[in-house]
């Protein structure tokens, strides 16, 4: 019994990245290209739309010689093109010999979903004619077919959504810092405005303040005295602990929907004591749990 190729089934390979990398991707219209060029546009890669097959080793050749720019170029390449997509198969066979190691992506689906997703946004097939949609589908999946045999990746999207799309490029091309969740654990003074940003924002001014201890008044909840005298609170050392419990589904849930950034916000009267030392609490728990985060204490210093 031989072992499916993971292209085949649309499995996502591993990440193997080069010191520059120069992605193509084509494939079916309506299988989802721009979906997957905007997955790798949003981790930093410089993107070209429908470009000439044959300028891809000079446009390759420009963003590396270009200071500054991005080592990571991904190209669309389909048969709107024109005479120039037949030279597709032509380019990438150079481009490897001359070990540029330019990875291919073909996007697929089935007829029936791609006729689906054709009439939900009522628009022609690029290849139809004067004919139905389904004959535009079929006639591009018999120009396409040397380049799927080609393709180092091939992803069928017919079961996959537009945010599973992106899940898959980003676990496929990110780095393993771009596919995690990264936290925000923001502390704020509600007199200052609750953050826009916020994702969840909690109220921690039932915690006994700082601000009447006078040898605490003037120091800040990073402090290791404020911060001992804030977690030495019953109730407060309970809703640190309670939190961390509460928030793990929430980020489980936001890393399966394709969610890279959250902000939690935690606020009590001026963003000076209580907020900072349970924002520092928070952000330690999550860090131990192997999340990624950042802290801000957005009004530290303010008063």
């Amino acid at each position: 019994m031989s072992t499916p190729d993971p292209a085949e089934t649309g499995a996502a390979q591993p990440a193997v990245h080069e010191p520059d990398e120069l992605v193509i991707i084509t494939g079916l219209a309506g299988a989802g290209r721009e979906t997957a060029a905007h997955a790798l546009e949003d981790l930093g890669w410089y993107v070209v739309f429908n470009i000439a097959p044959q300028l891809i080793p000079t446009l390759y050749e420009l963003q590396q010689q270009t200071e500054g720019s991005a080592a990571r170029l991904a190209v669309v390449v389909d048969p709107r093109s024109g005479p120039f997509f037949s030279e597709l198969s032509d380019v990438v066979t150079r481009m490897r010999a001359a070990e540029l190691r330019p990875r291919l992506v073909f996007l697929t689906a089935s007829e029936d979903t791609l006729v689906r997703r054709f009439d939900s946004v009522r628009r022609p097939h690029p290849l139809q004619g004067d004919e139905g949609v389904l004959e535009g589908i079929r006639r591009e999946r018999e120009v396409l077919a040397p380049y799927r045999r080609l393709a180092d990746v091939i992803i069928d999207t017919s079961e996959l959504n537009v945010h599973q799309l992106t899940m898959k490029m980003r676990t496929t091309f990110g780095t393993p810092s771009e596919q995690a969740l990264t936290v925000n654990v923001l502390s704020f003074g509600f007199k200052y405005g609750i953050p826009i940003e916020a994702d969840h924002v909690s109220d921690v001014r039932f915690i006994p303040n700082p601000y009447w201890v006078p040898e605490l008044r003037d120091k800040r909840g990073i402090d290791e005295d404020v911060a001992a005298f804030v977690l030495s609170d019953a109730n407060g050392r309970e809703f640190a602990e309670k939190y961390l419990e509460m928030i793990r589904p929430v980020l489980r849930g936001y890393s399966a929907e394709n969610k890279h950034f959250t902000t939690l916000a935690i606020g009590c009267t001026g963003g000076k004591h209580r907020s900072v030392a349970i924002s520092e609490k928070i952000a330690e728990g999550l860090r131990a749990a192997g999340h990624s985060v950042r802290v801000r204490h957005r009004d530290l210093g303010r008063e």
